[in-house]
């Protein structure tokens, strides 16, 4: 499966480091990798089809101080699609009231009937991509109905209803950024960290440091802001169990 890492924060901090533990684990996670960073000047979302450690450009970027208040970071082993551009997270949609989201995804999504849409209008082949492609069609749908941009506390009340309903039957480890808000959710037991701090709040698929991580809020959605838990959503029961299958 793939590997997960998010970041917010009250300010811009340098994250080379915690970035670099995070991409050492690519030799088990070789079909491609990502980058989302944003700052109080701009956003970039880069990725490539190529193992982290291979990449030359990922080795240049990360020599320079990557400053920034929040990231996602992908490591990806693929289950679902080929080792392909299109294929890598990040993911990136706009809503109709012009809100920029980010989605990274660990997990596999075996039967939710309402992504099966998407197969022929999304660019890729991933059922990540799907589900951030349905997050952002409810979204719009919602502001439609209402003539606005949805408040945070509606945003996250319906992205809890998706997840919670989503989360049945299927692996669903995620972290989205609306331009100003981190959600974050998992349903599969030690597969997601949280490292907490008075300025910043990291999450990682595994520990990267010998600093004071915790498991993750199990089953129930998350949203920071500068580094700060603002909401908890409903827990569920919709747990996912790994096998060998």
């Amino acid at each position: 499966m793939c590997q997960l890492f998010g970041l917010s924060a009250k300010d811009n901090m340098i994250i080379n480091d915690y970035l670099k533990a995070f991409y050492k684990n690519s030799s088990r996670h070789p079909h491609g990798w990502g980058l989302a960073c944003i700052s109080s000047e701009e956003t970039s979302i880069e990725k490539e089809p190529l193992k982290a450690e291979k990449s030359n450009y990922l080795k240049e970027r990360l020599s320079e101080p990557i400053c920034v208040s929040a990231a996602l970071a992908h490591i990806r082993y693929a289950t679902i699609g080929n080792v392909d551009r299109r294929n890598c997270h990040p993911y990136t949609k706009t809503d109709n009231f012009q809100g920029k989201w980010i989605l990274i995804h660990n997990g596999t999504i075996f039967d939710y009937p309402p992504l099966r849409k998407f197969l022929k209008t999304q660019k890729g082949e991933t059922d990540s991509e799907r589900i951030l492609l349905y997050i952002t069609e409810q979204i719009s749908l919602a502001q439609s109905r209402i003539g606005r941009k949805l408040s945070f506390e509606e945003r996250f009340e319906l992205l809890d209803e998706i997840i919670r309903d989503m989360s049945k039957g299927n692996k669903l480890n995620l972290i989205i950024f609306d331009g100003e808000y981190l959600y974050v959710h998992t349903n599969c037991a030690n597969s997601l960290y949280r490292l907490e701090k008075d300025d910043f709040v990291l999450f990682s698929t595994e520990p990267l440091t010998n600093e004071n991580w915790q498991p993750a809020k199990f089953t129930t959605l998350t949203a920071y802001r500068r580094g700060k838990l603002l909401a908890e959503g409903k827990t569920h029961n919709n747990r996912y169990e790994e096998n060998e299958e």
